[in-house]
C-alpha cells in the first residue's frame, strides 16, 4: 500500500479542535499530522482536500443492517453490508443480532462470527448481540432470564467475536451474566426496560456501562403514588458518571431535546450517536423483507416500521445524516459533537486506535463533501469509498 498524503484539509481532533493541517498514511496509520514540510514521500498518492473537513472514521456500535443486507441473514448478509458502509463514513461496525433462540440459530451465528476476518471494507472489532436476557421484548428480541449455562453456549458460537451484549437490568437473574460478560472483556449495555434505580444501580455496580438506544424501550416504572413520578432506570443511568448513552437522532426515535438533556447531564464526552439501522436504511422509501417474519416499511420521516403493526423496528438512519442531525441541533462546538460519532464510541468498547486522528492511530478517515456527505471514506489506509458524482 502506498503512503498517503492529504494536504489542505480542516482535521476535526474530536472533542478538542478542527485545525488546518495535513495528514500522512503509511501501511494503514497515521505517522504524521501537521504541515508535512518537502516533496511528499516516494510513490505516495497526494490529495489535495480543498478546505474540506476530514475526521476520523464514524463507528456505528449498534446496527442491524443497511440498503438490502441483514448482518444476521449469515455470512454473505455480513459481507454484503460490509461494502456499503464507506458510502455513509462508516469504517468500525458492531453488527447487531437479535437472537432467535431456535433450531439452527447457534450454528448461523458461529458462521457468521467465522466471518468477521474476511470482511476488508470495515473494521469489525465483533459481533453485538441485542438479547436475548431482555426483561421487555422489542421488533424480535426475546426476553429471558439470565441463564449462565445459555450464556456459554453463546459465547462458544462467537468464538472470541463477541464485543457488546444488550441486557435489561430488570431481567431475572441478569447480575452473574453481566458479571461474566465482563470477565470475558465483553461490553454490557443496558435496554429494553422498566427497571427501578436499585435495579439499575446494581447493574451498573456489576459491570455495565452504556445505555444504548437511550429513552426507546425505556419506561418509568408504574406509578405507585398518584402525582409522584416514577423515578427508573433513564434517571438512574443519567445520575451515574459511570454510564455513558447513545441515541437514535433520527428526530423519530427521540427527541431532541432528550439528547440536549444526555449531554448536560453527561457532557459531550457522555453522549454517541448510533443507527439501530434495519434494511432499508441509505435506500428509496418502500417496504423490503426481513428474516424475522414480516416486512418493513422504511421512509426517513417515521423510520422502520413493522408493515402491517406499524410498531418501530429499528430505523432508517445512516450515520452520515445521523452527525448531520447532531451537528443542527446541539448548541455544542462542532469538534465536540463530532466525537459522538468517533472517539466516544471507540471509548465505549475500548478502541484506543480509532476515533482519533494522530500518530499511530488506524488510518480510518473521511473527507466530506460541502453538503456533508462522505467525498471519500478510507479504512486502515484503504479506500473504500468515493463519491463519483455529484
Amino acid at each position: 500500500m502506498p503512503p498517503l498524503l492529504i494536504r489542505h484539509v480542516r482535521l476535526v481532533h474530536p472533542g478538542r479542535e478542527i485545525a488546518t493541517d495535513d495528514l500522512l498514511v503509511r501501511e494503514g496509520r497515521i505517522v504524521a499530522v501537521g504541515s508535512v514540510v518537502g516533496e511528499p514521500p516516494a510513490g505516495a498518492t497526494v490529495i489535495d482536500g480543498g478546505g474540506r473537513l476530514l475526521t476520523p472514521g464514524l463507528i456505528d456500535l449498534h446496527t442491524h443492517g443497511v440498503m438490502h443486507s441483514l448482518y444476521e441473514s449469515g455470512p454473505d448478509g455480513l459481507r454484503a453490508a460490509a461494502r456499503e458502509l464507506g458510502r455513509f463514513g462508516v469504517t468500525t461496525v458492531l453488527p447487531t443480532i437479535v437472537p432467535q433462540i431456535r433450531d439452527g440459530w447457534l450454528e448461523n451465528l458461529a458462521a457468521i462470527a467465522a466471518a468477521i476476518p474476511s470482511v476488508r471494507e470495515v473494521s469489525i472489532p465483533g459481533l453485538h448481540l441485542e438479547g436475548p436476557f431482555m426483561a421487555i421484548g422489542g421488533a424480535a428480541c426475546p426476553t429471558l432470564p439470565g441463564d449462565l449455562d445459555l450464556l456459554e453456549r453463546i459465547l462458544a458460537a462467537c468464538g472470541g467475536q463477541l464485543a457488546a451484549m444488550s441486557v435489561s437490568p430488570d431481567a431475572p437473574n441478569i447480575l452473574p451474566v453481566i458479571r461474566r460478560l465482563r470477565e470475558n472483556n465483553i461490553a454490557v449495555f443496558l435496554t429494553h426496560t422498566r427497571a427501578s434505580v436499585e435495579q439499575t444501580e446494581a447493574a451498573l455496580d456489576a459491570g455495565a456501562r452504556h445505555a444504548t438506544h437511550f429513552y426507546d424501550v425505556f419506561y418509568a416504572p408504574p406509578e405507585t403514588d398518584p402525582g409522584v413520578r416514577p423515578v427508573g432506570a433513564v434517571e438512574a443511568i443519567l445520575a451515574d458518571p459511570r454510564a455513558t448513552v447513545d441515541f437514535i437522532a433520527d428526530g423519530v426515535h427521540v427527541h431532541p431535546t432528550a439528547i440536549r438533556a444526555a449531554v448536560a447531564a453527561k457532557t459531550w464526552a457522555g453522549v454517541v450517536l448510533i443507527t439501530d439501522s434495519n434494511i432499508g436504511a441509505g435506500l428509496p422509501p418502500g417496504v423490503y423483507d426481513t428474516p424475522w417474519g414480516y416486512p418493513v416499511r422504511v421512509a426517513p420521516e417515521t423510520a422502520a416500521r413493522h408493515a402491517t403493526k406499524g410498531t418501530l423496528a429499528g430505523s432508517a438512519l445512516t450515520m452520515d445524516r445521523g452527525m448531520a442531525n447532531l451537528l443542527r441541533w446541539l448548541a455544542l462546538p462542532p469538534e465536540q459533537v463530532w466525537a459522538m460519532g468517533t472517539l466516544n464510541p471507540a471509548r465505549v468498547v475500548g478502541l484506543t486506535n480509532k476515533g482519533r486522528l494522530a500518530p499511530g492511530a488506524d488510518a480510518d478517515l473521511v473527507l466530506w463533501d460541502d453538503n456533508l456527505r462522505p467525498a471519500k471514506t478510507w479504512a486502515s489506509g484503504q479506500l473504500t469509498y468515493e463519491k463519483t458524482h455529484g
